[in-house]
């Protein structure tokens, strides 16, 4: 299953009303070509009047090194003032700093706090590390169906690897009703975006015929399209075995139609 989510992308939240943002505008356009420094000078002072987008942005700067020395703990500090003032993408940050011990003392407990804070704002990414964490018992009480309802949260909002981990709940029946044909759903939700983990789930439901009828075509694809990404380490495997059962004839045709799905990507894929 797909772990905790770690990211510190750089935030997206203008406020054009403020007499603020065209500066902001410009520092992020500065970001984005790689002028770091540039975009630190208009950030720093901003953050330091209390902007949480600013706050939240230096924070992310120091995290990655990027026009300062990296600095976890600067890091933590800006993601805290940004959290603090409702900030979610602050709040999900520090979460994954709590969970990591970067910058801050480890603390399962402060990263589901804050994981939570993000979740009930609508993140994604909160709602999808959050149910991780009622998945594994982690600053939290083990809860299958707690792990399985932020999951659902998430894969609503699109979010691939809440997808994918929501399918898996689905095909073991924890904390929702065993269904394969649901897993498959989920499962195919998050291959049409391009998770490798979801790409071979879905090949394995139609090598094993769970939730959809049983096609060695059609799983050959899958595992075919997960081991191209060099990111699922059995799919070539998988793919391998079921290859020595197959026609050449057959395996032509499933590696046409893997060919068809990258191609279009992951649209034309049946």
């Amino acid at each position: 299953m797909k772990g905790i989510i770690r990211t510190a992308a750089m935030a997206l939240l203008l406020a054009p009303g403020f007499s603020w943002a065209e500066d902001f505008d410009a520092a992020l356009e500065a970001y984005y070509v790689g002028d770091y420094e540039a975009a630190y000078e208009v950030w720093q002072p901003m953050a330091e009047q209390g902007i949480s987008e600013a706050q939240f942005n230096l924070g992310s700067m120091y995290y990655n090194g990027q026009g300062v020395a990296r600095d976890y703990a600067k890091a933590a500090r800006w993601y805290r003032a940004a959290a603090n003032q409702g900030n979610a993408y602050g709040q999900f940050n520090l979460g994954v700093m709590y969970d990591d011990g970067r910058g801050v003392a480890q603390d399962d407990a402060e990263a589901a706090r804050w994981y939570r804070a993000a979740a009930n704002q609508g993140n994604a990414y909160g709602q999808f590390n959050l149910g991780n964490m009622y998945r594994l018992g982690r600053g939290v009480a083990q809860d299958y169906a707690g792990a399985a309802r932020w999951y659902r949260a998430a894969a609503e909002q699109g979010l691939p690897e809440a997808q994918n981990s929501l399918g898996n709940r689905y095909s073991l029946g924890r904390g929702v009703p065993q269904d394969d044909a649901e897993a498959v759903r989920w499962f195919r939700a998050a291959a049409e975006q391009g998770l490798p983990e979801a790409q071979f789930n879905l090949g394995v439901t139609y090598d094993n015929g769970r939730g959809v009828a049983q096609d060695f075509v059609t799983a050959h694809m899958w595992f075919n399209i997960a081991a191209s990404s060099g990111h699922h380490p059995d799919a070539q495997e998988m793919r391998d075995r079921i290859s020595a059962d197959m026609t050449p004839e057959a395996i032509a045709q499933a590696q046409s139609r893997a060919r068809i799905c990258m191609e279009s990507n992951y649209q034309d894929c049946d």
